[in-house]
């Protein structure tokens, strides 16, 4: 099984980037499966009803978010209806929506997605690691791959998720920071790491917002309206594939394209 990440999908020109790109690594790399992180997709802040479906009509399987899950109210109607559109599966017992997926590919494969977020220098909310135990007994009794979207702020954090879930997932792959980190590996019982995707999002910006808007914030300490950046766009994502009858992995590859 052949399956694609893409990291934190940023405003229209990341949107733009997903579907000039993203058919044709699908029909390259004969992917079966693309999950993509959408909390930043709405304008860089939130995800709402209509760019859900405009994901899935690009090609997305599945839909992560994070800490910005929650930025368009009107998303709030859609999670509990639609499987596919993950929030953290570590917010507390009764936030809509659910944290975990099973996708069956039409050859009849199945994956689990599992999506978590960390607490150092984020909202806190529940162990990330101790609800990671639960789901991953939970989705093992349906499918033996399973591959984890670990949203955090910390690079600590995502690496420490990443031993703690080795041999017990597929995959553990890091998003939220924006910066593609060159570490990806398959560590010693067989799950593929990298500690964060990348931005799918304008090149020339910090992680997304215009540069100017951002520089200013640091040197005033004064609250800024942030705008998504124009200009070049970078696609980042992570190709992995995996033995989704022994639930390992077999390689893992960054891809970053300036588009």
């Amino acid at each position: 099984m052949k399956v694609l990440m893409i990291g934190d999908i940023m405003g229209e020109p990341g949107r733009r980037s997903v579907a000039r790109l993203l058919p044709k690594l699908i029909a390259n790399h004969s992917i079966d499966v693309v999950v993509g992180n959408g909390e930043n997709v709405a304008g860089g802040f939130g995800i709402t009803p209509d760019l859900v479906d405009d994901l899935f009509d690009l090609g997305v399987s599945v839909i992560t978010t994070g800490n910005h899950a929650w930025d368009k109210k009107e998303i709030l109607e859609v999670f509990p209806r639609e499987p596919r559109l993950l929030r953290p599966a570590n917010y507390p017992t009764g936030v809509p929506g659910r944290g975990s997926y099973v996708f069956t590919t039409p050859g009849g494969e199945s994956l689990g997605v599992l999506h978590l977020m960390g607490r150092a220098f984020m909202p806190t909310i529940d162990c990330p690691f101790q609800v990671a135990k639960r789901e991953i007994e939970r989705l093992k009794t349906q499918v033996s791959a399973i591959v984890v979207d670990m949203h955090a702020e910390a690079t600590s954090e995502k690496m420490a998720m990443g031993h703690y879930l080795d041999g017990l997932v597929t995959v553990v792959a890091g998003t939220h920071t924006h910066v593609q980190t060159a570490d990806e590996q398959i560590l010693p019982k067989g799950t593929a790491y990298i500690t964060d995707i990348g931005m799918t999002g304008p090149l020339h910006s910090v992680i997304g917002i215009k540069k100017e808007l951002a520089i200013e914030k640091f040197l005033t300490g004064m609250p800024r309206r942030f705008e998504v950046a124009s200009g070049p766009v970078v696609f980042c994502a992570v190709l992995m594939e995996l033995d989704a009858t022994l639930g390992k992995a077999l390689s893992i590859e960054r891809i970053r394209v300036v588009d």
